[in-house]
Formats: C-alpha cells, structure tokens, sequence
C-alpha cells in the first residue's frame, strides 16, 4: 500500500499557549503578528523550490535504483549466463521495492533519530560488488551450490534486494513530505493515494531502461566512460552517487574497506591490470591464465588458455564462442576443438548442379565470426570471404589471439541491418524473391549468452539470406537447442519454409536411451536448388580439402544426421516471425541453463567465477 500522507490531509493545528502566558489583547496581537511574519515568509517561489528538491530526489533514487538493479544482472551474467540470471531477476526487484516502500515506517522507527535511513545507502551500494564477489569465489560459490537457476536469486536477495528496499523506503519518506499531485489538481482521495506508488513505479521502469542504454560500451568514448561503464566499476560510480542524496555522516567510513577491495582485490574489476593478475594467481594452480579481457557489446569477452592441456577458448559471459589447440602448429590453418565448427566448412561438399568449380571464383557470407574457425578455412581455400560481427571486441581478439587471417572483409556491425541492406541494394526495384544473389556459400553460425538470438532465426531474416544465396549456392546453419524443447522444432520449421531441401546432423551422436534434456549442436545444410533432403549430398572430400588438420579428417563431413523422431517436443512448433517469437522465447531460459550445465563440464567452475 502506498505511504498516506496523513500529515498533508489534517488541518493545521493552532498552536498551544503555555500556561504561564497570560492571554491579553497584547499577546493575541504578539501571536498574530508572528504568524503573519511565518506566512510572509513562506513565498509561493520557496514552497515550489522544496516541493522540486524533494521530487528531485525521489527521481535521483529512483534512477540509482534502477541502476543498481542492472549492474547487478550484468555483474551476475559472467558466472550464470545473461539468462539465467535474469530468470527471477525481475521478481527479486519488484519483491524489494514493495518491501520498502510498505514498510518504510517500520525501518525508519529501528533506526536512531539522529540516523535516517539515507545516510545507510552509500554503504549498502559500496558492499554490493564485494559481497557478491564473495558469493561467486571461495569454498562458498552460489552458483555451485545453487545453480544457475536459484544461484542469482541467492547472491541478488543478499546484495541487490537490500539496496533497493532502503532506496525505496526513502523514497516513500520524501513523498510523505511533498505536497501530493492529488493536492494540486484536486483529485479524488482513492486516485490521489495511488499517485505515488505508480509514478514512483513508472519513474523506476524509465530509468531501468535509460540505463541499461547508456551502460552499453562504446568504442568510441573516452577511456575514464568506458571504464565506468564496465560492471564493477558502475557498481562503484553509483555507490559514489547515492552519497549525493545522503546526508553526510561518519558512517560513509564504513564504506571504505568494500571500496578499497574493489579497488584492490576484486578480480572482477576489468580493466585494473593487478585484477587481471588477481585472477590469473587464482587459476595458476589449476594450470589456467586469462591472456586479454575487454567489456564489449554482446558481454564479458576473454581469452583464456588451458597451459596444462594446450588449448585456447573465447569466452564471452558463461558461453564459449571457441577454441583451438596451441600444441599443435598452425599449417595453414589452426587446429579447432570443436568438430562443429568444421562442419560448417561442409558447404564446400555439397553437390549443387552448376556450383562454381574454383574456389578463387567463389565467394562466401560468414555471419557470426567466434575464432574465425569456418573464415580461417574458406581463406585459406582462396575463396573471398565477408565476415559478419555485431562485437567489435569478438574480432579483435580472434586475429589477436586466434589465428584469423587478415585478408577478408570485415563488417562490425548487426547482421539484420547489414543483410537487410545488401538485399535492398541487389534488388532496387524488385522483390527479394527476384534477387539472384552474390554468395555461393553462406555460413550462418551465432550464438552467445546461453541461447540463439532470435532476431536472426526469423522468417524474414532467413528469407534475406535467401536472396543473398547464388542459384547454386549452398548455406549452413549452427544451431545449439535441447530436442527436448519447442524452439529447435520452430526453427527448423522456419529454416524449412525457406529453404525446402534440407539435412541437419549433430556434432555428436544422442546418448542412448537418455530421457532427460538433450542439448546438441547441430548445422543444417541447404540449397536454393531441390525440393527433398535427398537432393542433398556431399562429395567425397580431397587432401586439399583437409587442410592438412587432423581435426577436418574426423569432421568434415557430417555424420549423424538427425531424423524427425528425434524432436521430442509434442507442442505444434509455429513459424518464427519478426512480430511472432514468444515460442522461441519461451523456452530460451531452460535452454541457457541446459547450455550452462555443459560449459560448466568443459571448463572448471573457478575459470567462470573467477572472471
């Protein structure tokens, strides 16, 4: 229930005369004339100023709070994933703002007169990245204990829920203080004690997404932006923020040891070079060493190496975009750990009437870069390749790291809108059903955080990459889903209405007489060309094609090949339209926390925690 503004509704009380006071016509005169003094003095112009510096700061805690709520997801992704810890995220949030606002009287009677709850904030907020640090390390990790589904809640009702429940507990306080909109305009009683809890409510979801913009990093911003841009970094700036709706007290001291840990100990803090050393002498012992790490657009992207071992990965939040083997030379091309991503060099294979003959003469759309396994490849076939890739940071590191050759396009930029574009410019006039088409061969491999975006698994996406494909050409499409769930089935259905001949294979064969989740990588080959899966087959690969790789001699071609009895799902799947996702959507969240499960066997718990 909203505060009720009792004291704004009550008729103002005369005050009492003390008994030793005699009353005379010369003090009735005295008494008047001072509250003429006191109601000259209180000028429309000073009423409107309190009245606007108590709206002010309701409005700057609401924002901290909402601030403060999507730092904390973000900080919580690199361990969980962005899904799950978004999975009870929103409830965790809602739970503490109507914890405080309905019981702001309550904490306000425990606290000291002389201690108002403001004057708590700072120190709430500057605890968050250390305790939350605390939570993800050490022989206590929520995320081990718990998992990714109830891990986020645990760290999250112990960080964020305080923080948000005392931000808005204050809040209530200020507009128990300002004259209430019902006042002004005169609106019934029953809409007038509504007004504060759905504007403060309004204000919260405003700035929840103003900020969720503006802490996406840009490229181009100055050095000290960018680094307050990054998790615990932000966390710190708004710790530092809530100093300025508190009132300044010696309790801010108690602040200073979770500050100087950030500052100095959390291995979290990106961009703090003895961070990075803090996490590699926690994974030394492990045979483990994080070379590069960078806060970007899609998430936390590293590169960590395996010393023990001998392989290299590409890390971005709690998903591995890929990996190869460093034991081994690259001649010409690096060794990948991932049969997968060699499959997707299959389109080469594929017998298409009339296919290009000389790979010099063909040409290749990648969309979605990872290492540059699939782009490394088709380079070194000779064949001219254009890299799509929303991350900026993804490409930096795979021709840093990884051994992704610099002859090729690059395209730094989101796939819907590049595509959408150069079927625009293909076709002027005509349909994109009309357009012939500029590649031979498209590789459409994305994944990240847990799940497929799905913008790219539309209908009208797909039927872009249509457009893009040559009459002959032939495209490969990297799908990481549970056969289990509906959105495999949807998309298949989707990929199919586009592209009638089709085959799909599995990285791995599906364990026998497993019942529960079945997460799987799977490519799915298609042609303009045909109208069955029959009409699609491979030739028998040559040397050259190998690459000389070890790896492409046992992946290559696909093997095990998935037919429809291994859709388990009875839902009806629907067609992915822009404007129709909700079934891909839907089960998103059990497929993130199936993929999470599987990253957690390939790489060790502390390379995640640790960062």
């Amino acid at each position: 229930m909203p505060p009720k503004k009792a004291a704004a509704r009550q008729e103002p009380s005369i005050p009492a005369i003390p008994d030793n006071t005699s009353f005379s016509p010369e003090s009735f005169e005295r008494e008047l004339k001072s509250l003429a003094a006191k109601a000259k003095d209180e000028t429309w112009a000073r009423a409107a100023r309190r009245e606007i510096t108590a709206y002010g700061r309701v409005i700057l805690l609401l924002t901290l709070a909402a601030a403060s709520a999507n730092a904390s997801v973000a900080a919580l992704s690199p361990v969980y994933g962005a899904i799950p810890a978004s999975i009870w995220h929103s409830t965790v949030v809602a739970s503490a703002l109507f914890t405080g606002w309905s019981s702001n009287l309550h904490l306000r009677r425990l606290l000291p007169a002389n201690r108002p709850l403001a004057g708590f904030l700072p120190i709430l907020a500057a605890y968050v990245p250390a305790v939350q640090f605390f939570l993800s390390n050490g022989s206590f990790s929520a995320s081990t204990w718990f998992g990714p589904r109830w891990g986020p809640v645990v760290v999250e009702a112990l960080t964020l829920f305080p923080l948000l429940a005392a931000t808005t507990a204050c809040v209530a306080t200020e507009l128990e203080s300002a004259t209430g909109i019902d006042e002004i305009v005169r609106l019934p009683r029953w809409i007038g004690d509504a007004m504060p809890g759905i504007g403060s409510w309004t204000v919260f979801r405003l700035a929840e997404s103003l900020t969720a913009v503006a802490g996406t990093v840009s490229s181009s911003a100055p050095a000290v932006v960018s680094w307050l841009s990054t998790r615990v970094a932000s966390q710190l700036a708004i710790a530092a923020a809530y100093c300025t709706v508190a009132p300044f007290s010696r309790l801010w001291l108690y602040a200073v040891p979770a500050i100087l840990h950030a500052l100095a100990l959390n291995s979290h803090l990106a961009g703090s070079p003895w961070a990075l050393a803090s996490t590699n002498r926690g994974l030394k012992g492990d045979g483990w060493v994080v070379l590069d790490r960078r806060e970007s657009i899609t998430g936390y992207v590293s590169v960590v190496e395996n010393l023990s071992q001998g392989f290299r990965v590409l890390r971005c939040d709690h998903s591995l975009l890929g990996g190869e083997w460093t034991r081994f030379p690259a001649n010409p091309v690096a060794e990948p750990i991932y049969g997968v991503f060699v499959m997707l060099e299959a389109v080469r294979l594929v017998n298409v009437p009339g296919k290009v003959e000389n790979d010099a003469d063909a040409s290749c759309l990648v969309i979605g870069l990872g290492i540059g396994t699939a782009p490394a490849a088709f380079v070194a076939h000779g064949i001219d390749t254009t890299v799509v890739e929303i991350d900026p940071a993804v490409h930096d590191f795979a021709s840093q790291y990884f051994h992704l050759p610099s002859n090729h396009t690059a395209v730094l930029e989101d796939a819907v809108g590049y595509t959408a574009r150069l079927v625009a410019e293909q076709s002027g006039e005509l349909s994109a059903d009309s357009v012939d088409g500029c590649f031979d061969y498209i590789v459409h491999d994305v994944f990240t955080g847990g799940a497929e975006p799905i913008s790219l698994f539309t209908l009208e996406f797909l039927q872009n990459l249509h457009a893009l494909l040559k009459p002959s050409g032939v495209i490969a499409i990297n799908y990481a889903g549970d056969f289990a769930l509906t959105p495999i089935k949807a998309v298949m259905l989707t990929i199919r209405t586009v592209f009638p001949a089709c085959r799909i294979f599995r990285e791995h064969p599906r364990e026998a007489g497993s019942t529960g989740p079945d997460f799987a990588n799977v490519v799915i080959f298609c042609t303009k060309q045909g109208e069955r899966d029959a009409d699609i087959t491979f030739r028998t690969p040559r040397k050259a094609d190998l690459l000389n790789s070890e790896t492409r001699k046992h992946f290559l071609v696909p093997k095990h090949e998935v037919v429809g009895a291994d859709f388990r799902s009875t839902e009806e799947a629907r067609i992915v339209r822009r404007n129709d996702t909700e079934q891909l959507a839907e089960s998103h969240a059990e497929s993130a926390l199936g993929h999470w499960a599987v990253m957690r066997r390939v790489v060790p718990a502390k390379v995640w925690e640790l960062w």
